[in-house]
């Protein structure tokens, strides 16, 4: 499949994540990519670094303008009342005024708080300048649904979810594609199992390039905005040469044959009913 639908023109196809990074070595890692040329950063209030991305940006002296700033309420915050308060406290702690696009993180655990009711305050958030673009992450079709039956399909940025070589979320995927929603890739390197794996390095050996330039490369060309992170500044560099790459058809089928519904990010009480 080498159909694509193209990135919108607000969300970056390409940004650097910072889950699983904290104090310093989340603001070297944010300070490295900004520095590389990186300009989209993912981060959550539940990855509790949104003040050491603050500072990483304040540091880097990169004009706010040029920035694209992510961030994502943590379902303890989807409440109508609480949600809003959330966000100001994250825009204080990475220094800024709004952010470019605000996810919810997680649908409430056992719907506890009505996607109506937490989809109507994001929408306030974003009347109220606190975030250009509002969306969500991890939900499946059913809430996907509820989700465009609050705000509209228009009004939802990107769906951020896990997807890589070994799950491929194609129903999921194309339902969003259907309803002209984004998707953003995350894990898309399967913490690293791709790298290993015998086909993605073939792939990447013929192409001069590296495994997970080839996989990176094959969710932007499938039309996913893709968020690796990293600690290490060279592969960072690295990571951004995924966009010069282009595969080819058979690879494209190569890897579309990887697909084994292995999932990495399966929290429990957290996650919906996959589709």
């Amino acid at each position: 499949m080498t159909s694509s639908t193209p990135s919108s023109p607000l969300l970056p196809a390409f940004g650097v994540g910072t889950f699983r990074l904290k104090d310093q070595v989340a603001i070297d890692s944010v300070r490295n990519a900004l520095d590389l040329g990186y300009r989209a950063i993912d981060t959550a209030q539940i990855y509790g670094n949104e003040a050491a991305v603050g500072q990483a940006i304040a540091d880097s002296g990169v004009p706010r303008g040029e920035l694209f700033i992510t961030t994502k309420v943590w379902t303890e915050h989807l409440a109508g009342d609480k949600l809003i308060p959330s966000l100001k406290d994250s825009l204080t702690k990475l220094r800024t005024d709004h952010v470019d696009l605000t996810l919810i993180h997680w649908p409430s655990p056992g719907g506890a708080v009505p996607v109506a009711e937490f989809m109507g305050a994001l929408a306030e958030a974003r009347a109220l300048g606190l975030t250009r673009q509002i969306g969500v992450s991890n939900f499946n079709i059913a809430l996907l649904r509820e989700a465009i039956a609050a705000v509209g399909a228009g009004a939802i940025a990107t769906h951020q979810i896990e997807l890589h070589p070994y799950l491929q979320n194609h129903a999921v995927a194309e339902f969003a594609r259907s309803q002209g929603i984004h998707t953003t890739s995350y894990m898309t390197l399967a913490y690293g199992k791709v790298l290993a794996d015998p086909v993605v390095q073939a792939i990447a050996q013929a192409h001069g390039a590296t495994p997970a330039q080839v996989a990176l490369a094959w969710a932007l060309q499938l039309g996913y905005a893709v968020i690796p992170s990293s600690t290490q500044r060279d592969h960072l560099a690295s990571n951004l040469k995924a966009r010069q790459l282009r595969l080819s058809d058979t690879d494209l089928a190569q890897i579309a044959a990887l697909d084994r519904g292995e999932r990495l990010v399966n929290p429990e009480g957290l996650a919906p009913a996959w589709d």
